[in-house]
């Protein structure tokens, strides 16, 4: 085999000639895979070759040739001159060794792939694989999912592209990877078209193709960016996965909602929900095979079942899984039809913690598309919720949120609600009735009493002033029942005068730091023309202490000024409530 020591050479060759398998030791092995590797090494590779194929080596050959599949396709990824006598060799060994021998060569090439060739690799060894597991009479469908297994495990170190520039570009070969994986697994799926349900290795192949089906799922289908509009390969290997699960009569059903009373799949548990999260989306956003999902389950049934994968979605930081968990979240309360979701569902976990994940997108997210898609699908779900749901909703947020933004737009909601509700047909207890107060007392309060920070709270208690004016002016709904009214006055007197304690104090907190800082910025000018006048030969800076901010004095003076004027504002407003209360009583007196 080598042009070097030919003698020598010869002479090992001659003995394992003259060796039985069942005597070859370990290190017989590892010589032969020497002698293989210094072969390609100095670019014999034809010589190897011809080795291989000669009829007296293979004993040989079928004894300890796999050996060298992991060299021979490290040689074929360097696309050298080489290249086809290596394929001719790895393409020989994979006709003539045992089948398990190659398959435990082929695990162990992919698991000492290196990291900047996974792509190339896996390219040059799919196809051989292949054709060694059709080669299997016996455990095929085992071993057929250890190499599954195995290729997705390498795959899931490429990144996964995000952008349409990354996608096309492939730069990792994930793309094609995909695509390779996809053509490899149609013999195997379509095996299993062609047998009996009764059939036990039809079964355990039906397993391991799920399986294969649930891990590409979670990666990399969750983490890319899949848009029908734009068929891209990523796109088209989501498609494949789908018709995989249909091909072997997966029921989609039975995956997404009724997985507990399911055999298990021996997966991970948060693969598990990450993947179904996925199928979620594929199926009920993408609509991917949606004409094979039944089409008697309700929407509020759909909606119910599928919190569970919504909140998975939205309980991830990562921005793929946020997108997907408002795009799915948004496409199933479409279909179900406005104020008709009942009470009781906001008692069920599924969806306590779907909604506090969702305010977490509104509140505390970074991404303005994200928050901007998170406000819409808030809405549409206030939209879907009956009164009672509603005003339980509104309840529960009012206290817990702490946020006033979000409580603001709370607020504006109940207003929404409250002119609802007094439109002919529409009346109902929930804001209207006395079950309105409760809602009023979170409204129309100031958690620290005089000592609120009314900036942090502007926009609640500003939407707060309107709902309030709002009332006063569509009176004559809420005077019917004297007994909501008096309860109306009192909390609206008590908010009133609490929140003008609050607005003197806080103005003249402001006006106290805007004095001092003038006077701060009058002693620095002063200072600046001392300095000026003294005359010195050697220049110096002087760090003088400041007040803790990062705010230049006329920033600091646009935003006290401008907290003033806000109090103003408020201030106005409450004296328009005012008048309106007076003309209103003036009226009816």
């Amino acid at each position: 085999m080598l042009p070097i020591n030919e003698d020598q050479v010869n002479d090992v060759i001659q003995s394992w000639r003259d060796t039985k398998e069942e005597d070859l030791k370990p290190e017989d092995y590892q010589q032969f895979k020497n002698l293989g590797s210094a072969c390609l090494t100095q670019g014999d590779s034809e010589q190897l070759l011809t080795f291989l194929r000669d009829e007296k080596n293979q004993m040989i050959v079928r004894s300890v040739g796999c050996v060298l599949l992991a060299p021979l396709v490290n040689e074929v990824i360097k696309k050298e001159r080489s290249h086809d006598n290596c394929q001719a060799a790895i393409t020989h060994l994979t006709k003539t060794c045992s089948p398990n021998k190659l398959l435990h060569s082929w695990l162990e090439a992919l698991e000492d792939i290196d990291p900047c060739a996974i792509s190339k690799t896996i390219l040059a060894l799919l196809p051989h694989l292949q054709t060694v597991l059709f080669q299997l009479d016996e455990r095929k469908a085992a071993w057929v999912g250890l190499a599954l297994s195995a290729l997705q495990k390498q795959l899931s170190r490429l990144p996964v592209p995000y952008t349409q520039q990354q996608e096309e570009k492939d730069e990792h070969g994930l793309c094609r990877c995909c695509t390779a994986l996809a053509l490899f697994t149609k013999p195997f799926v379509e095996e299993v078209k062609k047998k009996d349900d009764d059939c036990v290795g039809d079964e355990e192949l039906r397993a391991e193709l799920l399986k294969f089906c649930m891990r590409s799922l979670r990666d990399p289908l969750l983490e890319a960016q899949l848009s029908q509009d734009r068929q891209s390969a990523l796109w088209l290997f989501a498609v494949e996965i789908m018709a995989i699960l249909r091909a072997i009569r997966e029921s989609l059903s039975g995956l997404l909602f009724f997985s507990s009373l399911r055999r298990t799949t021996l997966m991970d548990n948060s693969v598990s929900k990450e993947s179904r999260a996925c199928l979620a989306y594929l199926l009920f956003v993408q609509l991917i095979t949606m004409d094979s999902f039944p089409a008697v389950f309700s929407p509020v049934f759909i909606l119910q079942c599928n919190m569970e994968h919504i909140n998975q979605l939205l309980s991830s930081k990562k921005e793929s899984h946020l997108l997907k968990g408002l795009a799915l979240f948004s496409k199933i309360l479409e279909k179900v039809e406005d104020n008709t979701l009942p009470v009781g569902l906001l008692e069920l976990r599924s969806f306590y913690s779907t909604l506090q994940n969702l305010r977490q997108v509104l509140t505390d997210c970074p991404m303005q598309h994200l928050r901007k898609s998170g406000l819409q699908v808030f809405q549409l779900f206030i939209n879907k919720l009956d009164a009672e749901a509603k005003h339980k909703f509104f309840r529960c947020m009012l206290k817990t949120c702490n946020h006033a933004g979000a409580e603001s737009y709370i607020v504006k909601n109940i207003r929404s609600q409250i002119e609802f509700t007094t439109m002919q047909g529409n009346a109902n207890k929930w804001f209207l009735g006395m079950e309105l107060l409760p809602l009023l007392d979170l409204v129309l309060c100031l958690p620290q009493g005089a000592e609120t920070d009314l900036l942090t709270g502007m926009d609640k208690i500003m939407e707060s002033l309107n709902l309030l004016r709002y009332m006063l002016l569509r009176d004559k709904e809420l005077r019917s029942n004297a007994d909501v009214w008096e309860e109306l006055c009192r909390i609206k007197d008590e908010y009133l005068k609490m929140l003008r304690v609050c607005i003197s104090m806080s103005r003249a907190y402001y006006f106290a730091d805007l004095r001092a800082l003038k006077e701060d910025q009058k002693l620095k000018a002063k200072e600046a023309r001392d300095a000026a006048r003294s005359i010195r030969s050697v220049k110096r800076i002087t760090v003088k202490h400041e007040k803790v901010s990062n705010m230049s004095p006329e920033v600091q003076h646009q935003v006290l000024q401008s907290a003033l004027v806000t109090f103003d504002l408020m201030e106005s407003l409450i004296i328009r409530i005012e008048e309106i209360a007076e003309q209103k009583q003036t009226t009816q007196s």
